[in-house]
Formats: C-alpha cells, structure tokens, sequence
C-alpha cells in the first residue's frame, strides 16, 4: 500500500466529475476523499467544505472530494444537499489506490475493504503540505482551511 506522507509527490489524477466534467490536481488542492455519497458523515463533511469554498477559492485553492462512487450518483448527492465543491468518481480505484486510502476497515466486528476518509493539502508544486488521516468530521473543513491559508 502506497503511503502519502507530507512533503512528497502528490499522485497525479485527471478522473470524471460531477456534471460531466473532470476533477484533476491543478494548483494548491484540497483533496478528500469520503467513503460513499449520501450517507451521514459524507454529507456533513461535503457540507462543511462546500460552507467554506469561497475562502478557499479566495486563497486560490480548489477542493475534490473524491469517492468510488458513480458519477451519476455524485449528480445527485450534490444537486440534494446543494455542494459547493468539486466531486470526483473514483470508479475506476486508481486515485484511492495512489494516495493508499483504500484500507482495510471494520465494523462491528466485520473487516472488510473500503474508503478511509482522510484528506490532503497539495501546493502549487503538487508536494503534499498536510495530511489528516482518519478524518472526524466536525471542525475538519475550518482546521484544513486554517492549514491552507498558510501554504
């Protein structure tokens, strides 16, 4: 599993997006990825970056966030709760590979595979400044967006 540490390489992407267009790594991003649209913790966080997206845009940072899930089913999700943000279809798995987020998970006892919901800084040089991992959601939109004013 490849493992995405602050100050590498930032994996490239170019995947389908939301209302037919493309979700790509161009210039500072705030990349998170969330395990499946439509549930509770995935819509709060959608929610809460979405709040925020005119101060990220006015300090000249785009945000993706990026699931497995089809991009008819991301139309929906953001049209339903409103979202601000850029939703990229990760339907083809290599985006959660690259950035070593599809881990092994469990839930009541059960393991299984899936999404971790974690999220990265990227600069304008495409090098990770900021890594949070094993998101909680609340608060999380406000704490990245102090972290990216500072990049």
């Amino acid at each position: 599993m490849t493992e995405i540490i602050e100050g590498s390489k930032a994996p490239a992407f170019d995947i389908p997006a939301d209302g037919g267009g493309r979700a790509t790594l161009a210039g500072p991003t705030v990349v998170f990825f969330y395990p499946k649209a439509d549930t509770p913790g995935c819509t709060n966080e959608a929610i809460d970056f979405s709040a925020q997206i005119d101060a990220f845009n006015a300090a000249g940072i785009q945000v993706i966030g990026i699931s497995r899930d089809p991009v008819k089913k991301l139309d929906r999700f953001k049209a339903k709760h409103d979202l601000k943000v850029v939703l990229g279809s990760d339907e083809a798995e290599t985006v959660t590979e690259a950035y070593g987020v599809w881990v092994e998970k469990t839930l009541y006892g059960r393991q299984y595979m899936g999404v971790e919901r974690a999220t990265f800084l990227i600069d304008g040089a495409g090098l990770v400044r900021k890594v949070w991992r094993q998101v909680r959601v609340k608060g999380h939109a406000e704490a990245v967006l102090a972290a990216a004013k500072e990049v």
